[in-house]
């Protein structure tokens, strides 16, 4: 009983620290960069 108890808690442990990883780089911003592309315009 003992082993399962410390196998969830471990499990736990393990997707608290994911969860929290995932949320922090979730925050991160993503990186902006300007970018020009020539558009060919075809009016008749």
């Amino acid at each position: 009983m003992f082993r399962l108890i410390k196998a969830v808690m471990t499990l736990a442990v393990i997707g608290f620290v994911g969860l929290a990883a995932y949320a922090y780089v979730g925050l991160q911003p993503p990186v902006a960069q300007e970018s020009r592309v020539p558009v060919t315009l075809n009016v008749d």
